[in-house]
């Protein structure tokens, strides 16, 4: 199963010598806060930049108005130009420059002028059509693959061993390491121990649960990081997550 996030072509557009580059976003994207949609668009533009995740640029015309008022700041980008920057108020609810655009872009930007965009942790939910993502926007040239594999996975703690594996489930992502994906029938969870850490992923959705390994190590000291993180259950993720929903992956780096 793979998920190549509906990008236009399979070219980035940094891959030539751009700094710089948007185009056209096919997805429906909206933004709420404090419970009020606040933008909700069809005509998304999506920037792309040199060591930075994607960013949402929307006309205009499709935020709403009525909840911005002028900001308090402004900041120069050595690629987009100077930035203007405007705050959202609903209610007893503030979220301080949380909007900004770029007025007069630089000449080698591109047409971002009568655009303008959203810090992503100010706002409450997004969403892509009808399924929200969490993080940042997904990047449409990442791609995911999800594979059943019949690879041996041992692992061990503390020499102690605490999952013995022979039908993994194996996950590509653009440039990021192999995960191995585990049924938990082939854990032994004697040894794990429930934690309070969360993540979430904007291609994979938020995590149900972690839990730190206590084996080996005296006599069952926590080891540090060492976390299995089974995919989540809540949002409910896309048909392509359903071969590793009920599964656990380790952290490798944790375990040596």
């Amino acid at each position: 199963m793979n998920d190549t996030g509906g990008g236009n072509s399979s070219r980035s557009p940094l891959a030539g010598r751009e700094t710089v580059a948007t185009e056209h976003c096919a997805k429906r994207v909206r933004a709420y806060f404090a419970g009020q949609l606040v933008v909700d668009s069809q005509n998304v533009q999506i920037l792309f930049e040199q060591g930075r995740t994607p960013v949402y640029y929307f006309p205009w015309q499709d935020i709403c108005s009525d909840c911005l008022e002028p900001g308090t700041r402004t900041s120069h980008c050595p690629r987009k130009g100077d930035a203007c920057y405007w705050s959202i108020r609903i209610g007893e609810r503030f979220a301080p420059d949380a909007v900004w655009s770029y007025p007069q872009p630089l000449p080698h930007c591109p047409p971002i002028g009568n655009l303008a965009a959203f810090y992503w942790d100010a706002m409450d939910a997004w969403f892509e059509e009808d399924e929200e993502v969490f993080v940042h926007p997904r990047d449409p040239y990442t791609r995911i693959d999800v594979l059943a594999s019949s690879r041996h996975v041992h692992i061990e703690l503390g020499g102690i061993p605490v999952a013995d594996c022979r039908r993994p489930m194996l996950l590509f992502e653009t440039g990021l390491p192999v995960r191995y994906y585990l049924p938990k029938p082939d854990i032994d969870w004697r040894h794990l121990r429930t934690s309070v850490t969360t993540t979430a992923c904007p291609y994979k959705g938020q995590t149900s649960r972690y839990w730190s390994a206590s084996a080996g190590v005296n006599n069952g000291t926590i080891l540090p990081g060492a976390t299995t993180t089974p995919v989540s259950r809540w949002p409910p993720s896309p048909a392509t997550w359903l071969s590793i929903r009920s599964t656990s992956s380790f952290s490798w780096t944790a375990n040596g």
